[in-house]
């Protein structure tokens, strides 16, 4: 089986990326995952356009995935943290830990819950 380890991001708008890339890092660091296993960067759909996550993923070498709202709310139910203020924004309780839950597929489990930054916040997930 492939090994999948994906980053989920959730950030707020004109968020740099430098500083999603450094999130990133600190997230597989704690995580206890090298950078080169990373296989993508994933997002939710409704961050089109936004280019910190587009220069994050430039940053790292690593693809920039969009997930569509049905993929996201489909992970919600294994999340670890929920914000009743991201809920009130998106909908989701967590967009950064449902994104890298879908990201990494129906099998996959969080091995890093949500960290935060000033702009952005970061989980990691793997399946495989």
């Amino acid at each position: 089986m492939i090994r999948i380890v994906a980053a989920g991001l959730g950030c707020r708008k004109d968020c740099p990326g430098v500083e999603i890339a450094d999130l990133v890092r600190l997230a597989l660091r704690e995580a206890g995952v090298a950078a080169g296993d990373l296989t993508g960067l994933f997002a939710p759909a409704f961050k089109q356009g936004e280019a910190g996550l587009a220069e994050a993923a430039a940053l790292l070498g690593v693809p920039l995935v969009l997930m569509p709202e049905t993929a996201m709310k489909n992970a919600e139910a294994r999340t670890l943290t929920r914000s009743e203020r991201v809920v009130a924004l998106t909908g989701l309780g967590s967009v950064a830990e449902c994104a890298a839950l879908a990201g990494a597929g129906a099998q996959s489990r969080l091995v890093r819950a949500r960290i935060a930054s000033a702009h952005a916040t970061c989980a990691i997930a793997i399946a495989g």
